[in-house]
Parts: C-alpha cells; structure tokens; sequence
C-alpha cells in the first residue's frame, strides 16, 4: 500500500452546485492542465482512474454523463433515490452509500415506533422534492400515517426573491407557528437545507418570531448537516434541539481528531481550500489575501478548530465523511488487488515499480465490484450486487446547546442485514428532547386517542388519521386505543361494564342448592310423599266398595305411575351429566304415558261398563280387567317403542349453549333430535286428548259411575297445563326451560292426583259411613 500511495495524486474541485461549472471541471480532469481538449491525453502526470463525488445525486449523474462514455469509475458518497437502477443505467457508478430505500423504510419504522400518525413534510420546490413525496407518502398511507401539511421551499436562487415580500415571508412563518402539526419531516438535501436555514433565519429577525415559537420535533434525511456558512453564524440551533436525523452509517475513525488538531493553513504545498475555509470559519484575513478586507482581525495559523461552535465545523467525522474516508480505501485497495494479481515474472521485473499510466479504467472496475475488507474503525466495507454499500443507516439524535455547539448520539440503527423483523432498533431511553418537551415523549396525532370502550369513526371529508371516538355497540369491546372496529369476546367471556374488557361467563343450570332447586325438589318429594299415602290408603281399604268399584289394579298403577313422574322431576335438576340427559325425556315420556293411559283405561271401563247394562249389549264381553290391561300396556309400548328409537337414532347429550344468555353460559341438554322429542309429547297430547273426550262424554253417567266428572277435570287441568307449556318453554332460556318443564310434569300429575284420589280418600277417611255397597246402589 506504500507504494500505491506514492503514485496516488488527488484533485479537488468544486462544482458550486452549477451544471456549466461541473461539465467544465470534468473535463478538465479528462484533459491537460492549461487547456480543455477532450479525448487526447495531453499531460502524462494526469492520468484518471476514478472519481469521488459529488455532494448530492444531481452532481454524481452529471459527472457520470462524461465519465461513463471513458468507463471511468466514480465512487458516490451520498444516496441516489430508489427510482434510478444503477446497475443497469450506470454501469461505472459505485456508491459508498446505503440504497436511500433503507432510508425510506427507517422513515417509517420511526414514526410508528413513536406513534407519530400526524406529520408534516418539508421538502424542496423542485424534481427532487416531488421524486421524495411520490415514493414516501404511499408508504406513509399504508402504514396509516397521515400527511397532515407539506411545505415546499423555493430554490436559494428564488428564496431571497419571495422572501423579499413581508406578506409571503409572514404567511409561511403563520403556517408553521400556527400549526397544530408537531412532528415535521424534513428531505434534508442542500437545496432544501439553505432555504430552511434562511427562512428560520428571516423569520426570527424580522417577524420577531422566537425560536421556541418554532420548536418541533425535526426528523431529518442523511443529507443533513448543521454545519453551515459563515453567513449562517447568527442562526440559532436551538429550534434543532432534539431533533432525530438519519445518517450513513459510520464510526469514529482513530487519529482523525488529531490529524484535525495538527491542520496548518500555513503550510506552502497544503490544501488550497484550507485558507480559503480559515478566512470564512475565523472571520479573519491573513495578511497576503487579496480579497477587501472588512475586518481588522488577522488570521494567524495559530486558531484552534475545535474553538469554532459545532453549526461551523465539526471535530468528529461525519457520515459523508466517513464514505469518502471509505471510497479512497476503496480504490486503494482494488489497485493492490491489481498490483498484486499480476503474473509474478512481470512483477520480479518491475521490481518494486509499477506504472500506472498503462492501467485502463475499465480494467479497474471488476477489481473494485469485488472488493472486501475492514477499514480501520472495525466496519467491514463490500458492495452488493448493484454497486451500493451493503449496510444500512444510523439514527442520530442531535443534543444542542447555547453556545452553539451540539452533540450527536447515536440512538437507533436500521440493519437491512439483520433478522427479520429486527431491521430497526432504537434506545428510546438516551433521547433527549427539546428543552420545551421536558422530555416528555411528543405527540403527533390529528385528535386525542380514543380510548378502550370505544372505536374510531372517520370524520367526513377529513383525512383517515382524523376520526370521532364513539362507544363500541353492545356485547362489543375494545381494549386498546385507537382500534378501528369493535369486537365481540370470546364464546366463554363477556363485556364488562366499561366494554374495555372481557370477563368470564358463569355456567348457568338449575341446581338443587339454589333456591329455586330446593323449591321444586321439595314439591317433587311432597307429592311423593302424598302419593305413597293415598296408596297406603287404598291398599288399607283394597276389600271396601269404592276401591274396588274403581278397578283395583288400574288405581294402583295409575299411583305408582303418578308416585314416578313425582320424581322423575328430580332428573331435570342439577348439572346435566350423560345419565340424566339420556334418561329424562324418555323416562318422563314413557311414566307419564302410563300414567295417562290408566285414566284411558278407567275412562273407557266406566263407559263400556254403562253401556253394558243395556239389554241385549254386545259390550259386555269387552268389560273386564283385559281392556284396561291392553290399553295400557298397548299405550306404554307405542311410546317405549318411540323413545327406543329416538336413543338409538339421535340420543339427547349435555352441551354448552354461549349464546342465549350474555353473561352466563347455558349448560343443558341438548334433545338430539327435536322431533322425537315432539314426537314424545305429540302422542303424550293425543292419548290426553283421547281420554279428556271420552271423560267428557261420560261426565253425565248415574252417579255410581261418577268417576268420569273427576277424570275429566283432570284432564282438563292436565291439558291446559300442556298446552300453555310449549310457548313458554319455547320463550325461555336455560334453567327457567328446565324449571317450566318440571312445574308443567308437577302440577299436570299432581291435577290427576287431586281431582280423582281426593274424593275417594275424603269418603274413606272422612265419611266411612258412605263406603258401603248399600250406599253405592242407593246413590242416583
């Protein structure tokens, strides 16, 4: 690398930012010294291999224009914009820069990192600026973040002119102090910069504007710099306070604050801009300069830099710097690879000495594209496949202070190499914002979040970032800010009071603890208990004329049927397991069936029994204990047969119903198969119906049959209870259901049981005298 540095000559020009003076620098490099000849090689000591440059992307393209017809390499140090596909339309173009797509993307991350959705862009009033807008705000909408107001600046060779006119120097300083926008974007490219800079400055000079009037929270692209013109030493950078930029990414390089300390002006053969930079930062002449002097000050050599404030010169490097630090290494080190990849017979000949004049640009190029090594900062340095820098972007937070002076921290860093979803980091912690924040995080939102319990709505003719805030529908939460649309809890929760959270539901069914349980539980056994001693009655007075009169064995069944739908109630109650769901509608189905096909049975004996005392009947050899005991058999197998096959087909089963009831979750039975079920109470009703008719018809029999008029009151009660059970078991959720199903079972059993035994227990208990075949034939 000695020997490299020893052919290695440099030339500096500036373009001024002028396309004529530009066009003209560049090919005076491609040309002698005294004169611009292009395509003759008139002076052997110049001999261009490559070109660093230039300060924006405008310049580079330009140079590139001239550079890439003679394929000589030129080496940008600042982004190009995402538009331009270097690897395609400028083949010779490198850039020791990261692709500003990264950047675009760290834009983004950044304002959501800190919830900023309502922002303001400041760009500049040219190409561009528009290129910035076009490819930044469709980012922007789609990670709904909001562009609230978008200034764009005048060129510097239009600033002075409209700034010249109060009204418009007044309009554009109300349109930022009046704005409720609080987070601004600046495309910091130097266009952009010295209009901004000069607005702050007129702004505060003759509109007596303060600067904490202006403060924002300033989010800056990679072109910032603070360090400005000497013209620029009375701006305050205060209003910059805290202010957020990106940069290329960069670290401190050894030696180089020393080299910077050891700068003389005065030096014969040193750099030529050096003198001229002295004059502007110190605001001093030296004693030979030609230029008028309008100060008494005399330049010594002697002024230290690191005395200038930050906003004149900086004593670190910074982020273009250290690209052009890496491009120079750069080049270096692809024409080491080059001095190195030659043949070894040549290179013993030369020994030691190698001329570059023979070397063609061209040839440099693969050499340069292949390049890998780590600078003297710790940075490894390659390009990518498009010729750009495969790295990524610091995020610098800029501390100032009064005596213009100003600390860069670093505080976030977007990795396009890193994992998934960890391409942007930042230490919230170590920022420090502007002095008016009392470091309190910034807001930056159209309106006040809304809050948990309610949802936004966007407000007509506003921007999607601006909304109302209006309470979530019921049986809806929201348990964040700012959620879009409501949403329902889950199956087994449900909304508390504020709609900002969810609560767990409580299983609902009809428990034998509760009061409503204890209740019906008592009943079932109460008239349990009463049918056991009606039994107990009739089983005392089994030889007496009134039981026997009334079929025996038909009373004793019916009681043992009425004695099991007592409790067969009792399945209805408690949590609802296997067992009692399967059991409880057939059991209640086919005990109830039995129940009412005894009343047929005794129905139909009391009336084939009169009309087998006429002369000459032929229904005399229907009466008998054989009918009652075919009814009711028959009866009871119809339904068993029925019931068989509803568990065979679709068997009712618990199951968990999340819907019915908002805060509770319904645990029951599920039928299986409504149908049967209807099919189980249908013929229930039918044989009901049958026996209420034929107890009707028999009601006005001699009084010695006087069993029908009981009978057909109870199947009176028996069918009104039933009919006015299905609306409202249809009507009702959960255990209520359940609760009108077993008054319905209770009361209809109970109706058969006091309308046809309590007549007979008043004469057997209370009037023994009546209990008499005398009395019975004497009776009309």
């Amino acid at each position: 690398m000695t020997e490299l540095a020893v052919v290695w000559v440099a030339n500096l020009y500036d373009s001024y930012f002028n396309s004529r003076l530009t066009d003209q620098n560049t090919q005076q490099l491609l040309s002698s010294q005294d004169m611009i000849v292009p395509n003759f090689k008139c002076d052997k000591q110049k001999h261009l291999i490559a070109i660093i440059g230039g300060h924006d992307h405008k310049i580079s393209l330009q140079l590139d224009t001239i550079l890439g017809i003679y394929k000589i390499l030129q080496i940008a140090y600042v982004a190009l914009s995402p538009m331009i596909s270097v690897k395609t339309q400028l083949p010779s173009f490198y850039r020791m820069a990261p692709n500003e797509a990264h950047q675009y993307n760290g834009i983004v991350h950044l304002l959501l990192h800190f919830q900023w959705i309502w922002i303001g862009i400041i760009t500049a009033d040219n190409d561009d600026g528009e290129n910035f807008l076009q490819i930044l705000i469709p980012m922007l909408s789609r990670n709904k973040i909001c562009t609230a107001v978008i200034e764009k600046y005048p060129e510097p060779s239009d600033f002075i002119e409209k700034m010249s006119s109060v009204e418009s120097l007044r309009a554009m300083a109300i349109s930022l102090t009046s704005s409720k926008v609080k987070v601004y974007l600046i495309y910091a490219d130097i266009v952009t910069i010295a209009s901004f800079k000069c607005f702050i400055y007129f702004t505060t000079l003759s509109e007596g504007i303060t600067e904490n009037a202006l403060y924002r929270v300033w989010i800056m692209t990679a072109h910032w710099d603070f360090s400005s013109n000497a013209v620029h030493r009375a701006l305050d950078i205060q209003i910059f306070g805290g202010a957020l930029s990106f940069s290329t990414h960069s670290n401190e390089v050894l030696g180089f604050k020393e080299f910077l300390q050891l700068l003389q002006p005065n030096v014969p053969k040193g750099d030529g801009f050096l003198r001229v930079f002295w004059e502007k930062a110190f605001s001093c002449l030296f004693s030979e300069s030609n230029i008028h002097k309008e100060s008494d000050d005399t330049c010594t050599g002697e002024e230290k830099l690191e005395s200038l404030p930050g906003a004149l010169f900086e004593m670190s490097m910074t982020g273009q710097s250290y690209s052009i630090y890496n491009a120079v290494h750069a080049i270096a080190h692809a024409l080491q690879k080059i001095y190195t990849s030659r043949p070894k017979p040549r290179a013993m000949a030369d020994r030691g000495r190698w001329d570059l004049q023979n070397l063609q640009p061209w040839q440099v190029h693969p050499f340069l594209r292949s390049i890998s090594f780590n600078n003297s900062a710790g940075d490894t340095v390659v390009y990518n496949e498009d010729g750009e820098l495969a790295a990524g972007f610091d995020v610098i937070n800029w501390v100032t202070f009064p005596n213009q002076s100003f600390h860069r921290v670093k505080v976030g860093r977007i990795d396009p190499q890193a994992l998934p979803g960890q391409e942007f980091t930042i230490n919230q912690e170590v920022i420090t914002w502007h002095s008016m924040l009392n470091q309190v995080l910034p807001l930056a939102v159209c309106n006040n979040n809304c809050h948990p319990g309610y949802r936004r709505k966007t407000k007509e003719g506003e921007p999607f970032c601006c909304y109302d805030c209006v309470p979530c529908p019921d049986g809806e939460i929201s348990d964040q800010n700012d959620l879009d649309d409501c949403f329902k809890c889950s199956a087994d929760q449900f909304p508390n009071k504020n709609q900002d959270g969810c609560h767990p539901k409580r299983i609902h069914f009809l428990s034998f603890l509760e009061v409503l349980g204890i209740v019906l539980v008592a009943l079932a056994l109460s008239f349990s208990v009463i049918t056991v001693l009606v039994m107990t009655i009739f089983i005392k007075n089994k030889n007496t004329p009134i039981v026997k009169a009334n079929n025996r064995d038909l009373t004793y069944a019916l009681l043992i049927s009425l004695f099991l739908s007592f409790l067969c109630s009792l399945l209805f109650i408690g949590q609802p397991q296997n067992v009692n769901c399967y059991l409880r509608q057939t059991a209640f189905g086919v005990i109830f069936t039995m129940a009412v096909s005894c009343v047929l049975a005794k129905t139909a004996t009391v009336v084939l029994a009169f009309l087998a005392t006429k002369p000459g009947s032929r229904m005399r050899k229907w009466v008998g204990k054989r009918l009652a005991n075919s009814i009711v058999l028959g009866c009871s197998l119809i339904q068993a047969s029925i019931c068989t096959v509803w568990l065979c087909t679709a068997p009712p089963f618990p199951d968990l119903d999340m819907h019915s009831l908002a805060e509770e979750i319904i645990l029951g039975c599920n039928e299986g198969s409504v149908a049967m079920f209807y099919c189980v109470l249908g013929y229930l009703g039918f044989l009901a119906i049958v026996s209420f008719a034929l107890a009707f018809l028999a009601r006005k029999l001699p009084d010695s049959f006087n069993e029908a008029k009981f009978i057909t009151f109870s199947m009176l009660l028996f069918c009104s209870v039933w009919v006015s059970f299905f609306p409202s078991y249809l009507s009702t959720r959960g255990k209520y259901t359940v609760t009108v199903e077993i008054f319905s079972i209770l009361t209809s059993s109970a109706g058969l049981l006091a309308f046809i035994f309590s007549p007979k227990c008043y004469i057997i208990i209370l009037k023994p005298g009546l209990n008499s075949k005398d009395q019975l034939i004497r009776r009309k």
